[in-house]
């Protein structure tokens, strides 16, 4: 395989999903390290075992990205995590319940925007699951402006 056949269907794909999903085992081992706090933000949920759920969600945090990087199961994984990060956005960053979360300093403001990136995180996620095989970095390059992987093969595009 030469240098430009690597870079586009090995080394970008690759980086793309470490930036994806790189925050996680970061996360989990946060979970460890501060379980107290951990264990109190899982029992402000709606759901019971909030031990339980927590022992599962460092280990969906600790697996999955690995499962997605090696390419091992990454659709499966991929829809795992995005199930985990539309669950938690629900769950635990439940801004609609905070009175004036818009205001400056207000704990709704700062649960809004962790979650419309968990949802981020969930769009980039399902294009994992849905993903199929990438365009080579070197198409986007010759054709930033297409609509899509189809896009830059169409047809009377320069």
């Amino acid at each position: 395989m030469d240098l430009s056949t690597w870079l586009n269907l090995v080394a970008v794909p690759l980086v793309a999903k470490i930036c994806l999903v790189g925050m996680f085992p970061p996360s989990a081992y946060d979970k460890i390290a501060h379980w107290d706090e951990a264990m109190e933000q899982a029992a402000s949920g709606p759901l019971p075992f909030p031990g339980l759920l927590l022992m599962l969600g460092i280990v969906v945090e600790f697996v999955t990205p690995v499962l997605i990087v090696i390419g091992w199961y990454d659709r499966a994984a991929a829809f795992v995590l995005a199930g985990f990060c539309a669950v938690t956005a629900v769950l635990f960053h439940r801004f609609w319940e905070d009175p004036d979360f818009w205001s400056k300093n207000g704990p709704g403001r700062a649960h809004f925007w962790d979650f419309l990136k968990n949802f981020g995180l969930v769009g980039g996620l399902l294009l994992v699951v849905i993903g199929g095989s990438y365009v080579p970095a070197s198409e986007v390059v010759r054709h930033p402006l297409a609509a899509g992987p189809s896009a830059a093969e169409a047809p009377g595009n320069p």
